[in-house]
């Protein structure tokens, strides 16, 4: 596909969105920013709507509206401005743009990213809530409106670059592919793979945030440290994929130079490896079915020496197990799941909870929306509903905690 992409990117001063922007610098013949969208950097999205020539900004209020303007050169045309979450939704469905990158972080992502399937998009997903939160939403999104649907997440677009290649690969398919006997999901294991168990409610934040191959956000740092990541990983596999949870496996893997593989039936594994770098799978994404320049460095396998896996202990990575558990129990759990793991992790991150008492948060979360009466979100109102419900559970568990 060499016709030009016209980009609308959500969240564009995130890592993700930052990475997006240098592959798309690197091919401007092909690659055209049309739309960027920033909560608190408003700074920084001034600065990257001047440099990408972007046509349309989006800001949250009308303080940000104000805090751009002041951002923005003197004598430059200023781009249109549209304020508010609609305005969000409305640009990655504007008839302009051709392709979303959804990168914002957590549920607030959610309604730019159906917005887009809605409107037929080729939808590059970086939002894990999507799926988690709203995953048969989404997916029948997809598939009634003819999007196409790019995994960005290193592991999910691995395993997309290993299935064997067929045109439902990006329609949302509704059963595994052929041939297919599992899914394995590496994971690094994080910061705390060989900290004593005992020592783990004395974590700090930075220490939580500091991975040992991957630059991220504080947040899904934190996620990567507890394996709740690869528990959202592995709902999200169940969706893009079509493929039962005991079909899906979880692999440490410390060196993150295997990001994934797919074993079919035959006995064969075929795995995807790079560099631990964003780039490779957004430059995937951008420009599907070909392959771009994405200004990652050679993988020096010599210098490796050896891979190594391991089989993730759930003592040690509670998160991981309630994860698989909510997937078990459908929706309104995984919609839980993540709620209370944004306010758990946003309490550990200002110093107001324990790192072990991430895993209890969840866990509590989790009982209670067993407990209440729910049927199954049919739309995104309801899961968002359920969202804040237990956010507001969770944030008052946090308290006592």
């Amino acid at each position: 596909m060499s016709a030009v992409q016209h980009l609308c990117i959500l969240g564009s001063t995130g890592s993700i969105g930052v990475s997006t922007l240098d592959v798309v610098a690197r091919h401007p013949e092909r690659l055209k920013v049309h739309a960027l969208t920033a909560h608190s950097r408003i700074e920084t999205l001034a600065a990257q709507a001047v440099r990408h020539a972007a046509r349309v900004v989006v800001v949250p209020d009308d303080a940000a509206r104000q805090r751009f303007l002041a951002a923005w050169p003197a004598g430059r045309p200023v781009p249109e401005i549209r304020v508010g979450a609609q305005a969000l939704a409305d640009t990655a469905a504007d008839p302009d743009v051709t392709a979303v990158m959804a990168a914002i972080v957590g549920a607030a992502g959610l309604p730019g990213a159906l917005a887009a399937a809605r409107a037929g998009k080729r939808v590059l997903l970086a939002n894990k809530e999507a799926l988690v939160a709203a995953g048969g939403l989404f997916m029948q999104a997809v598939r009634n409106h003819g999007a196409e649907l790019l995994p960005i997440d290193s592991e999910h677009n691995a395993i997309f670059q290993c299935l064997p290649q067929s045109a439902e690969r990006a329609h949302a398919p509704t059963q595994p592919a052929p041939g297919v006997r599992r899914l394995l999901l590496t994971a690094s294991g994080g910061p705390f793979r060989r900290t004593a168990l005992d020592q783990l409610e004395h974590v700090t934040p930075d220490q939580a945030c500091a991975h040992p191959n991957w630059r991220m956000g504080r947040k899904i740092s934190v996620d990567s440290a507890t394996m709740l990541n690869k528990g959202l990983e592995v709902i999200e596999a169940h969706w893009l994929f079509a493929m039962p949870m005991e079909r899906i496996q979880v692999v440490i893997h410390p060196q993150s130079v295997v990001h994934s593989m797919v074993e079919y039936t035959d006995g064969s594994i075929l795995a995807q490896l790079g560099q631990p770098d964003m780039r490779t799978p957004i430059a995937y994404g951008l420009a599907y079915p070909d392959r771009i320049d994405s200004g990652v460095g050679l993988l020096e396998l010599t210098r490796l020496g050896h891979l190594d896996f391991e089989t993730p202990d759930l003592q040690r990575f509670p998160c991981l197990g309630l994860s698989l558990d909510a997937l078990k129990q459908g929706q309104e759990a995984c919609i839980a799941l993540n709620a209370a793991n944004e306010i758990a992790v946003a309490g550990f991150l200002q110093g107001k909870i324990r790192y072990t008492q991430i895993p209890e948060i969840i866990a509590h979360c989790l009982n209670e929306s067993a407990r209440l009466d729910s049927s199954i979100p049919s739309s995104l109102d309801e899961v968002l509903y359920l969202d804040a419900r237990t956010r507001r559970t969770a944030a008052g568990y946090c308290q006592f905690a």
